[in-house]
């Protein structure tokens, strides 16, 4: 590997009114490597990328390219520098084919055939070398996600892109998924192409890049090279503090069932099956995760139990009653407890200020008023009570919740379901886009939930995240189940009955 510079910023200050984004960042990227930027929620990095791609200007600072001073005013000009960027969500036509959103915006020739014809030679030139393999004709709409991240590389690629940033790229991956994308990166890298990687997770970062920078409240605190440092280290300077990064947890008494769901089928809005006959129980005092690759029926199934969402048949049996038609609060108030998968659209009101989030759907409980009328007071006292026990930063009740980080509003959400000592929690995604730090401190609420008799059913696309809270697992795949395992189940079986392939 190389020593000269592919990418260097220097002294890159970035404010957005009050909020200080990006204080006098440093960042050296060598050329032909590929290099982990880590970092809390809302420590920068995503702004830095933001004023690299050209999406926003530095307010002061130079960013400079094989040792030369450049100006990107915007992403084309980023895109005629030689940096391409794969975008946490995909920015694909669906219903086009996968040549047709390669070549989307940068067509070439006199005629629209010779440029798809040019193009097409060009692809599988691509493909051969980086190991990029698609069909070009497929569309986009009918393939997994894994070969829809490709097309969103061969986009990159085609458009001459030497420098490639990447924003959580394993989100939506099994896996199996994940370790081809590392393959594919890593024949990148000896292409001599660079790759810059945005991820919060640890055990990818020592597994893929060959230098790791960390950011903290927008500051660069530190750059290693990977071979020289430990997850246990990076996660300390994220933080700033010690991190347990373990959850730590004895073993599972279950006692009698709490949740019978038999032969449930749900259908989406369009009329198509996402949970097909699907039936298990959940026991007070044990953690059932189910795992699978996001879009196979996790998300209609948890939102049928929680009574957002209508049944097509089937049938749900809580605490020994049968629940036979959709309705959230009768449920909440036979002890059913729901942390949704999307705090900002189903667990939280953006522009309500944290105290009245704090008691959203329990806003009839006679402790904060009677009748029409809410007490203010009573309720601002139960979320200072609650902001101080979970640690809600910053500890103000009246804040605006959109102002919060996103941990913190994750915070605000588990605080007031577990808070209401439920019989049964049901979570969704409980860490998503949440801090380290964060992660640690749900992940021993909801081993306390468990350890104090409670039956809790957890939906997660971190693999990682289900072996080390479940006591059981159950494989969803095509929005059935595919089979059960122990916690102790190896990934690689576990990634295999995800992708179908295996039960």
């Amino acid at each position: 590997m190389s020593t000269q510079l592919a990418i260097e910023l220097v002294g890159i200050d970035k404010k957005f009114g009050a909020v200080h984004a990006n204080k006098n960042i440093n960042l050296a990227v060598v050329k032909g490597s590929i290099h982990g930027i880590i970092g809390e929620n809302g420590a920068g990095k995503s702004t830095l990328m933001s004023i690299l791609y050209g999406f926003y200007q530095a307010d002061s600072g130079e960013i400079k390219m094989n040792g030369a001073p450049v100006s990107i005013k915007d992403s084309q000009a980023a895109i005629s520098a030689g940096i391409g960027m794969v975008h946490q969500h995909f920015m694909l036509v669906e219903n086009f084919t996968v040549l047709e959103n390669v070549i989307l915006g940068a067509e070439s020739g006199a005629l629209l055939k010779q440029g798809v014809n040019a193009a097409r030679t060009e692809l599988k030139r691509l493909e051969a070398d980086y190991g990029l393999e698609v069909d070009p004709d497929a569309v986009i709409e009918e393939l997994p996600v894994g070969l829809q991240q490709r097309v969103e590389i061969l986009k990159a690629m085609y458009r001459g892109a030497e420098i490639l940033i990447l924003d959580e790229p394993t989100g939506v991956l099994t896996p199996a998924e994940a370790d081809h994308l590392f393959k594919i990166l890593g024949v990148l890298r000896d292409q001599g192409k660079t790759v810059i990687l945005i991820t919060h997770k640890l055990r990818e970062i020592m597994a893929i890049t060959d230098t790791v920078s960390v950011m903290r409240r927008g500051e660069m605190v530190a750059t290693r090279k990977t071979a020289e440092t430990s997850v246990e280290e990076l996660a300390e300077l994220m933080v700033g503090r010690r991190v347990l990064l373990r959850v730590e947890k004895g073993e599972a008494s279950p006692a009698q069932t709490l949740m019978s769901v038999r032969n449930l089928t749900v259908k989406d809005s369009r009329g198509v099956d996402m949970v097909k006959n699907v039936s298990f129980d959940v026991r007070a005092g044990e953690i059932v995760g189910i795992a699978g690759v996001a879009g196979n029926g996790q998300s209609e199934l948890l939102e049928a139990i929680a009574g957002i969402r209508k049944p097509h048949s089937g049938e749900i049996l809580f605490d020994g009653k049968t629940i036979d038609k959709a309705d959230p609060a009768l449920l909440r108030d036979l002890g059913l407890a729901h942390i949704p998968e999307d705090r900002h659209h189903m667990g939280l009101v953006l522009k309500f200020e944290e105290y009245e989030n704090s008691i959203l759907g329990y806003h009839r409980d006679e402790r904060y008023g009677k009748g029409p009328f809410l007490n203010p007071e009573a309720m601002r006292k139960d979320a200072e009570e609650k902001i101080e026990k979970y640690d809600i930063r910053p500890p103000n009740a009246h804040l605006k919740t959109a102002n919060f980080s996103g941990g913190n509003q994750q915070k605000i959400v588990v605080a007031r379901e577990i808070e209401r000592d439920p019989k049964m929690l049901i979570i969704g995604q409980p860490t998503r886009g949440v801090d380290i730090g964060a992660i640690e401190f749900i992940h021993r609420r909801i081993i306390e939930m468990r350890d104090a008799g409670k039956a809790i059913l957890l939906v997660s696309v971190e693999l990682d995240e289900i072996r080390s809270l479940s006591d059981r697992i159950i494989v969803m795949f095509d929005g059935q189940i595919v089979g059960e395992k122990t916690a102790d189940a190896e990934e690689q079986t576990l990634g295999l009955m995800m992708a179908g392939i295996a039960a």
